[in-house]
């Protein structure tokens, strides 16, 4: 039951073919196909034979579906092609990328919507009660009505016939002798009624009964005497057109002339039993038929047709081929059998023959050699062929045994008695329409091909055969073998592969669908697992041509759901068939009810759009099926109505048999019965046999139970709890999750006799949660003064002697089963009854409404009026609280529009390190673990896991059952809070009052619809702060975007330097503990969870790798700006801090951090409206002089951010050298002494920044040695001193911009002034600019020509075409590592770069670093290379010891960024052709890294993975910079 427009979404993956898995939708739904990870970026189409509006369903025709993408642009995360579902039945699609036709596919179901009435009302599937009627126990048609109304007056709604054809000779209800002719039984004496008067009976039923009529269809055989197939015997399998049945037909002609030997006494001294005991008369029979000769080849003949061939000369092999018998590597001789089956007639193939044993000969002495290895090969062969025969044999005798031991001897079986010519040893196989004969004659009967048609083999089944195989196609041994319990009165229909393999059979088989569809609502599957798969689609497509709406069931015996799952999807079956006498006791017929249907009470609310997730087939769950066993010969009579209790409780399609319900003891047979069924008179007396009432059986406890089924389903009563009181006593719950309604029925099941089996006297009590307000009905079968049960000759009678004894809709006090106990609550919210029962006997059953106690009733209402805001289902069951608190009659989204998105970080995220520095913590669930935020991201990424399975035994579901800790934490921790985070609090501290009143096995579920609707609130919230680039952006653009709040937050102690007084718009806050007014800007952490709070959150580098993608592109401007102009104040010696530590104890040990400073102040300027006013701004500097210590704010005078750019660059040319402040173990226990040494300096000639020596990282691969036992400490891991590549293409970038700036007249400054030996020298941007663009290929281009004049050291060179990490560095060999920092280069400083050099590199970078999700740091075939990162371990590996290969191979997300802005940058300059397989790249990552993004409960992007994508447990595991290049890429794309 579904409110609104339902859409589910399929993700498609590249060579995923789904056709074993079953999609079940509803009319109405729109499916919509969304590309996977696989196939994101690629040319995706897809196709399916759903038909266009307006046009009919071909299965053979499809068409394209059109892209959607609702962003237009990006990626490809929202793009999609739909289906708006609107007709019944099984559809295909399939989908392919670019040339390739098919790369994936599957099928979907839709199920019918059945109608019944004049008002043609809807018939919801799980409404559906259906009870089969064996239409030849029907008599004339005349008389129908009277006997159907049993089943219109016992509630059920549907009616199942068998077949209403002409029957065969057998009188089996589904041996059809003519399926286009209505059964002339249905006709009284001199009247010929038609297909059209059924018609009219079951169009009356349906408009004035309300009921629907289904029939079989019948399609794998018809009667062995059909007139039609002894003038069309090719529309069966006969010896001409299968010949390859001839074996079989043989052994089957001797068993019948054995079976009548034994018929004739000619065995009769021995018996049969001795026959069973010593099988050697029936293995002289085989031994007598040879039928090996069938499988074997004649030697001699074909020895000599060899001996022709090599005398004739073709043998053309050369002199020196051995003589032996097989050549090495060649394929070994094998029979070809002979098309029409002849005895000794196979051949092999002549030609691999004379290569394998012909060789140049000069004489007849060779030539016989050579055919006595060719004879001997043959002889080997047949021996092969005789031994395959034997163990057909063998089989054959073992199942020939069986079947005499199980119908002759068994107590359980048939019990046939002597061996007739009528009843034989063993059923025969195929028909033999002609006089008596010999075998002789009977041999030469089969070379007829006049008579040969005539000879068709008959239908059965194969136990535990495979059922997508044809047992009567070639290929298959199964007569043979005589493993087919064989149907002697069908014959086997072989229509081909498609309509003009057998014409006639296909048309005639269309006609019969066709008048079928016609007059019946639906049809079931006869024999559905045995007919052939493309036949039944092409026969129920035809049917649906005339009733689109066609109910179709079946029963299946695969043993397998997946096999199921074909038949499911190929033929649009919507119910199947299950039966609860499969259940050997109460329990599993408890557990059937489970499986079957329905969601567990208290499942969460699923959204209207979700993912589409594989079904179970649909059941149409019974009692019994019509050609089973007797329930009350296999259990007892007293199990008939408990056992139907539990299965009308089920929450799908159920039903029964005629017969069940008057309790007839003993099986319906469909072959043998030939009596009527009663008639309906409500005032017929116990004793009657042609008429019942609800006096008969337990028809008035089946009226009371179809009822209650239908009402259950009409009113959504969709959840099922299942409880299992002792061993023969089951409870089954449905629950209405909008009224939260019950109803309980508890049945107590006697499958065994009481009369002759010690039940328990007393059963243990019964809590029900909830206000039981009725007794709906209590019945319990029980023995009346009747004459016991005599079997009628005429009436199909049931058991006189028993009735039911029933009371419908009483008041607890007043049943005479159960008792009430006492009435308690637990806690606040658990209102539970308890029931004692006193007269639960076997064979009774009690269904109880239950409504939840008045005061839970009035608090669901009033939570339910508060969830409304966010969906409207809740509208439902919603009540107004006249005392409503005040802050609830303010919607949600308004409070939330005034937070600010400092307080959206601290309401969606903030990890247990930020919330300990609160003095709190992230909510921990004791028996499980702690969340990974305190804000609603941190429950939304629980439930988001477990709401989809409906996992309601999660430890999450656990802890709020249990109490209300998790509730309170929500509230408590916004509470304590300030200003409009406080107010949100108030609200969730409210409307959670709410929530706390009501029973705990609700509290789940509305727990996750609160919190899941606040979090949409305060997401949407979120975006309404952030850039058109963000509110018109893809799910990926918005998923990254909460990036930008995860990361950006005010912690309890400023983590910003302060800002100068003069600077407007600076948020202030009061101290709680100086009760002064102080800064608080928003600082941005470097990763979660490990660099979240105090000195180690803040990074120079980090943040300003982040900020473009974080801030500026999401439109955070203010805070920006805030963020450079703090760190701006803190510059020192020209650098800004790696480890800002709040400006105070910040550490200058960084050459890069710089750099990316002013590529951000390059790109706030570029992207704010107005920007370059930043640079009149004004900056405190806290380190006025080189030797200064950290100042107050404003001791010192501010500068404007243009003279503090213009610092950096002119210590840069001037050049850059001093010792850290504290240098030693207590800044950095693990450095070096030289490592102290800070440099940073330009060269004059190329104008590279260059630095550093080998005893520091001043770049982002910063890792430092830490390991003893290894003896890396101190000593890094990855120095890249000298001139690194990506700081010398962000000098670049950062020169280019100010010599622009200059001559735009935005900087002041057109040059850089230094003093060197004593004088005054100046060096102008644009001067600088033309060296580094002169220099840099030159120096950093490794050359394909091995004499390029500017490689210093060509030795070093192993990867060509590439660009070198550094030049200069201490380490020549470091230089020539190939990493991916030059792509970092391209993006900043493209004009760098030569068009098909720089495109030569890229190639090589994505086929030796790109990851599944990062970039490899250091190329795999370095000998260094290691891509697992463990910190922790320490050992004697230098190159591993304690994480030492940090930057030596793991694969790191951040560089990702910049490597596929570079491939964009460049395929656009090669051409289309390029951009586009670019963009197909880039987008095939995204995808990639969007499916992590999605799976991760941080709702991040990790910091690195180890090689190949592996999980790093050593990785932040959302990190800002990671998620900040890959929203950049977006931004370019």
């Amino acid at each position: 039951m579904f409110h609104g427009k339902q859409t589910r979404v399929l993700l498609l993956n590249d060579m995923e073919r789904l056709k074993r898995t079953l999609f079940r939708l509803e009319q109405g739904f729109e499916l919509q196909f969304h590309l996977g990870p696989t196939l994101q970026g690629k040319s995706v189409h897809v196709h399916t034979n759903y038909p266009a509006p307006g046009k009919k369903f071909v299965s053979s025709s499809f068409r394209q579906l059109e892209w959607v993408n609702p962003s237009d642009r990006e990626d490809d995360s929202d793009k999609y092609c739909k289906l708006d579902l609107e007709i019944a039945g099984s559809y295909q699609y399939y989908f392919g990328c670019g040339h390739e036709e098919r790369s994936g596919g599957g099928y979907i179901v839709v199920d019918p919507v059945l109608r019944i009435g004049h008002e043609r009302k809807i018939l919801p599937l799980d409404c559906i009660t259906v009870q089969t009627y064996l239409a030849k126990c029907l008599g004339p048609l005349d008389e129908w009505l009277d006997r159907l109304r049993v089943a219109k007056e016992t509630g059920y709604n549907m009616i199942h016939f068998t077949p209403l054809q002409k029957l065969g000779a057998s009188r089996s209800c589904y041996s059809i002798a003519d399926q286009l002719e209505l059964n002339p039984d249905f006709s009284p004496p001199g009247k010929n009624n038609t297909w059209m008067d059924v018609g009219n009976l079951t169009e009356k039923i349906k408009k004035e009964w309300n009921m629907l009529c289904i029939t079989d269809v019948v399609y794998n055989h018809t009667a062995a005497n059909s007139k039609w197939i002894r003038h069309h015997p090719e529309c069966g399998y006969n010896l001409v057109n299968s010949p390859h049945l001839k074996p079989a037909w043989l052994l089957d002609r001797a068993l019948w002339h054995f079976s009548c030997a034994i018929a004739d006494g000619k065995y009769s001294d021995s018996g049969l039993p001795s026959f069973i005991e010593n099988d050697k008369r029936i293995t002289v029979i085989f031994s007598q038929l040879k039928l090996w000769e069938f499988l074997q080849l004649n030697v001699e003949k074909a020895v000599e047709q060899f001996r022709k061939v090599l005398q004739a000369g073709e043998c053309l092999l050369a002199c020196n081929r051995p003589a032996g018998p097989e050549l090495e590597g060649k394929p070994k001789l094998k029979v070809i059998q002979d098309s029409q089956y002849r005895r000794l007639s196979n051949t092999v193939d002549m030609q691999l023959a004379l290569e394998m044993f012909g060789r140049h000969t000069n004489g007849p002495k060779s030539i016989q050699e050579c055919c006595d290895w060719f004879k001997k090969s043959l002889e080997e062969l047949n021996v092969e062929c005789y031994k395959e025969m034997h163990s057909h044999h063998e089989k054959a005798i073992n199942c020939i045994v069986g079947t005499v031991c199980y119908e002759r001897l068994a107590a359980h079986g048939p019990q046939l008695g002597p061996v007739t010519r009528t009843n034989p040893l063993v059923t025969r196989y195929f028909t033999f329409p002609f006089e008596d004969m010999t075998m002789e004659q009977e041999n030469q009967l089969i070379q007829n091909p006049n008579d040969a048609c005539h000879l068709l083999a008959h239908n059965g089944w194969v136990m535990g055969d495979d059922p997508l195989r044809n047992f009567a196609e070639p290929g298959s041994n199964v007569y043979l073998r005589r493993e087919l319990v064989c149907w002697g009165d069908s014959v086997k229909l072989r229509y081909g592969v498609k309509p003009e393999d057998c014409p006639y059979l296909w048309a005639h088989m269309k006609k019969y669908t066709e008048i079928t569809a016609k007059h019946f609502s639906g049809v079931r599957l006869d024999n559905c697992h045995s007919t052939p798969l493309h036949v039944a689609e092409y026969m129920l497509a035809v049917a649906r041509q005339h009733r689109p709406d066609l109910y179709v069931v079946a029963e299946l015996f695969t043993g397998s759901e997946e096999l199921d799952n074909i038949f499911m999807t190929r033929l649009g079956i919507t119910s199947l068939i299950r039966e609860a006498m499969s259940a050997g006791d109460s329990h599993e017929e408890g557990r059937l009810v489970y499986h079957f249907g329905g969601e567990p009470v208290g499942s969460f609310v699923q959204p209207n759009l979700r993912p589409l997730v594989p079904s179970i087939a649909h059941a149409m769950f019974l009692d019994v099926t019509h050609d089973n066993e007797c329930p009350i010969q296999v259990r007892s009579v007293f199990d008939a109505l408990p056992s139907t209790a539990i299965v009308s409780m089920a929450c799908c399609a159920s039903g029964s048999t005629r017969g069940y319900d008057e309790l007839v003891p003993h099986q319906i047979s469909v072959v043998k019965e030939e009596r009527l069924d009663p008639k309906w008179n409500p005032d017929a007396l116990p004793s009657s046999v042609e008429e019942v009432n609800l006096q008969t059986g337990i028809m008035s406890g089946k009226l009371a139970l179809n009822k209650l089924h239908q009402e259950l389903a009409e009113k959504g009563f969709t959840q099922v709890y299942v409880d299992q009181l002792d061993a023969d006593t089951v409870a089954v719950t449905r629950h209405c999750p909008s009224t939260h309604q019950s109803v309980v029925t508890v049945s107590r099941t006697a499958f065994k006799n009481p009369e002759t089996h010690q039940y328990r006297e007393h059963l243990d009590p019964m809590n029900i949660p909830g206000k039981i307000e009725e007794v709906i009905l209590e019945a319990r079968t029980v023995e009346r003064n009747a004459e016991s049960y005599v079997k009628d000759e005429r009436f199909i009678n049931g058991m006189p002697n028993y009735m039911v004894e029933i009371r419908e809709h009483i008041q607890l006090e007043d049943s005479e089963i159960i008792k009430q106990g006492h009435a308690t609550t637990k806690g606040r919210s658990e209102f539970v009854e308890e029931i004692l029962f006193e007269k639960l006997t076997p064979g009774s059953v009690i269904a109880f409404r239950v409504s939840l106690d008045p005061n839970s009733q009035k608090m669901v209402g009033y939570l339910r009026t508060q969830l409304s805001q966010f969906n409207r289902l809740y509208k439902s069951g919603s009540l107004t609280d006249s005392n409503v608190p005040g802050i609830l009659k303010i919607a949600l989204d308004f409070l939330m529009s005034k937070l600010t998105l400092a307080e959206l970080n601290v309401l969606l995220f903030r990890c247990d390190a930020e919330e300990q520095e609160d003095g709190g913590g992230c909510y921990n669930i004791p028996s499980w673990m702690p969340l990974k935020y305190g804000g609603l991201q941190g429950f939304v990424s629980v439930l988001s896991e477990f709401r989809p399975k409906n996992d309601l035994g999660h430890p999450f579901c656990d802890n709020l059952r249990q109490g209300d800790w998790m509730i309170d934490y929500v509230s408590s921790r916004l509470m304590n809070k300030g200003g409009a985070l406080r107010e949100v609090g108030k609200w969730f501290s409210a409307v959670f009052t709410y929530l706390k009143h009501i029973p705990r096995y609700l509290v789940p579920c509305y727990f996750d619809a609160i919190i899941v609707g606040a979090y949409a609130t305060a997401v949407d919230a979120v975006f309404n702060q952030m850039s058109s680039f963000v509110q018109n952006g893809s799910t990926l653009v918005k998923q990254l975007a909460l990036g930008s709040v995860q990361m950006c937050g005010v912690g309890r102690v400023p983590t910003l330097p302060p800002l100068s007084p003069e600077l407007e718009d600076v948020p202030v806050r009061l101290n709680s503990v100086t009760k002064q007014e102080e800064q608080c800007c928003v600082s941005l952490a470097a990763g979660l969870p490990h660099f979240s709070t105090g000195i180690f959150r803040c990074w120079g580098r980090d943040t300003f790798i982040a900020l473009r993608g974080l801030m500026l592109l999401t439109g955070r401007y203010l805070e920006a700006r805030n963020i450079i102009l703090a760190f701006a104040g803190t510059m020192h010696h020209g650098l800004i801090p790696n480890l800002l530590g709040q400006g105070v104890a910040a550490r200058y040990n960084c050459r890069d951090a710089v750099w990316w400073w002013l590529q951000c102040i390059q790109d706030y300027c570029n992207i704010v409206p107005n920007g370059t006013d930043i640079l009149m701004c004004p900056v405190s500097r806290m380190y006025p002089t080189d030797d200064s210590e950290a100042q107050p704010l404003g001791t010192v005078h501010d500068q404007p951010l243009y003279v503090v750019i213009q610092e950096a660059m002119q210590r840069h040319m001037q050049g850059i050298e001093f010792r850290e402040r504290n240098a030693g173990p207590q800044i950095d226990h693990n450095m070096r002494d030289e490592g102290f040494n800070v440099e940073a300096k330009v060269n004059p000639e190329t104008g590279f920044v260059y630095g550093g020596n080998r005893f520091n990282c001043g770049t982002w691969m910063d890792k430092m040695g830490e390991s003893d036992k290894a003896h890396n400490r101190g000593v890094p891991a990855t120095p890249r001193d000298g001139s690194a590549v990506e700081i010398v293409g962000l000098s670049k970038s950062a020169v280019r911009w100010l010599m622009t700036m200059n001559e735009n007249g935005n900087f002041p400054y057109s040059s850089v002034t230094i003093h060197r030996d004593g004088t005054e020298q100046s060096v102008s941007y644009k001067e600088w600019n033309q060296r580094i663009q002169e220099n840099f290929e030159r120096f950093f281009y490794m050359s394909e020509d091995p004499s390029d004049p500017n490689e210093q050291h060509p030795d070093l060179v192993h990867k060509k075409c590439i660009y070198k990490d550094s030049y200069g560095a201490s380490s020549p060999w470091c230089d020539y590592q190939l990493r991916p920092n030059f792509t970092i280069a391209m993006v900043v400083a493209p004009e760098l770069f030569t068009v098909q050099r720089a495109w030569k590199a890229l190639e090589i970078v994505e086929k030796k670093l790109l990851g599944p999700l990062g970039m490899k740091t250091l190329d795999p075939d370095d000998l260094v290379y290691c891509g697992v990162y463990d910190n922790a371990l320490d050992n004697d590996n230098y190159n591993c010891a304690k994480g030492f290969n940090y930057h030596q191979g793991p694969e790191w997300l951040w560089p990702v960024g910049y490597f596929l802005r570079a491939k964009l940058y460049f395929a656009k300059k090669m051409g289309q052709e390029k951009y586009n397989e670019s963009v197909y790249l880039v987008k095939n990552v995204l995808s990639r890294l969007y499916t992590h993004l999605e799976r991760s409960p941080w709702k991040g992007l990790p910091e690195l993975t180890n090689e190949n994508g592996q999980y790093c447990p050593f990785s932040c595991e959302t990190q800002a910079w990671s998620i900040a290049t890959v929203l950049e890429t977006l931004y370019d794309l």
